[in-house]
């Protein structure tokens, strides 16, 4: 892991090295794609708790609903809190789309580096997804029949490398085929193939094909020790698709169009209304669920992440308002640092050690208000110290 290239983000590195394979040099990156992914962290970060914050200081039972959205749907159906992993899976496709390069015909000793940062990435991933589901205070236990192996990072880091390899070895015909295939052939399998102690279409928060793979393959412990796990073996599959629609999209950003660019923010909205009109179409006969990641949730995930990509793009790349989200920005440029740490770093701790004071003398019902802007504060404050000083982790 590094912490001193000027390129911004995970991607980043292997998109230089597969252009200088191909003599050519990378896309430069769009600020865009740093305030989105910011801003999807930022929620994580603590954000979400402010509008059970604002709902106490202010009364007001609008931010009610606020409050719920910044929850996990319990099973069926959605709320923005799931589109944050998603969302985060489409940007890594992005990235990807914005150079994409060949590498099926170039000579093996010039493939044979990307192809070992490739697996290094995929790798280091996986052991860092495992070191943040044990970084509570607890630490990974020694016996690894007690070690929770499924994780998001994790996930992102397959979703990535399969996406990677397509787009390495394959042309954007043959990608569009394999993202449908996979989506229609999922499906097909939730709905229609039986397995031993359930039934075929059976899609319960205890009974399902994904719970049943997950027995088999999954080592280690599950999530909260419940099958299936919402990272899982077999729910893996689908969210390559999100990474490829990212794909998808990096690829017609980066080409001029003849309208100009309101022209690919209009197209990218409308293509994003279309993936969530068929996604809550598809609901209908499959329901979108966020931890089977069902065909539907893809659809209705990505629509929404290119909604919001467009707007992001229209703000920052189009009409150059970059100050507006600077804040974003600095948390994205180091996305999978702040992820890591918080799970390894008591911000809530910090937090109190720096602004107790200041929380104590404030009014009560303005008190968890301040806590919330308390804690984002001191981890951003760390991010743009990086930021500063061109500090930025990649992997």
């Amino acid at each position: 892991m590094s912490t001193t290239a000027p390129e911004l983000a995970a991607n980043v590195s292997i998109n230089a090295q597969v252009a200088t394979a191909n003599n050519s040099q990378p896309k430069p990156r769009l600020m865009s794609l740093d305030a989105l992914r910011g801003f999807d962290m930022f929620w994580i970060l603590g954000g979400e708790a402010l509008f059970g914050a604002l709902l106490i200081f202010t009364g007001w039972a609008g931010w009610q609903w606020g409050d719920t959205q910044m929850h996990h749907s319990e099973w069926h159906g959605f709320r923005l809190y799931d589109l944050i992993f998603p969302l985060f899976i489409f940007l890594s496709g992005v990235a990807l789309g914005l150079s994409p390069k060949r590498l099926d015909k170039l000579p093996l000793h010039e493939r044979l580096p990307v192809y070992r940062h490739g697996v290094k990435r995929l790798f280091l991933l996986l052991l860092l997804g495992i070191l943040y589901n044990h970084g509570w205070g607890t630490g990974a236990p020694v016996d690894p029949d007690k070690i929770r192996y499924a994780s998001v990072l994790g996930r992102i880091a397959f979703a990535w490398f399969f996406a990677a390899l397509l787009v390495w070895h394959t042309s954007l015909r043959t990608q569009v085929l394999v993202a449908v295939g996979i989506l229609v052939g999922y499906g097909a399998m939730q709905l229609w193939l039986p397995f031993p102690g359930g039934q075929a279409g059976v899609l319960s928060p205890t009974v399902s094909i994904n719970a049943y793979v997950d027995s088999l393959l999954l080592p280690g412990v599950s999530y909260q020790g419940r099958m299936p796990d919402p990272e899982g073996v077999l729910s893996t599959l689908p969210a390559v698709v999100n990474a490829l629609a990212g794909v998808f999209v990096g690829h017609f950003i980066v080409k001029s169009h003849p309208k100009g660019e309101w022209a690919k923010v209009g197209l990218l909205g409308a293509a994003g209304g279309v993936c969530l009109a068929l996604g809550w179409l598809l609901d209908a006969v499959i329901p979108v669920n966020k931890e089977l990641w069902t065909s539907s949730f893809v659809l209705v995930t990505s629509g929404w992440s290119m909604l919001l990509l467009a707007l992001f793009y229209a703000l920052v790349d189009v009409l150059k308002w970059q100050k507006l989200v600077f804040v974003f920005v600095v948390i994205g440029t180091n996305a999978i640092i702040i992820y890591l740490a918080s799970s390894l770093v008591d911000w809530k701790y910090i937090a109190q050690s720096v602004f107790g004071g200041v929380i104590a003398v404030l009014p009560e019902y303005a008190q968890p208000l301040g806590a919330v802007v308390s804690l984002l504060n001191v981890q951003w404050l760390v991010l743009y110290w990086m930021y500063r000083r061109k500090i930025f982790v990649r992997i």
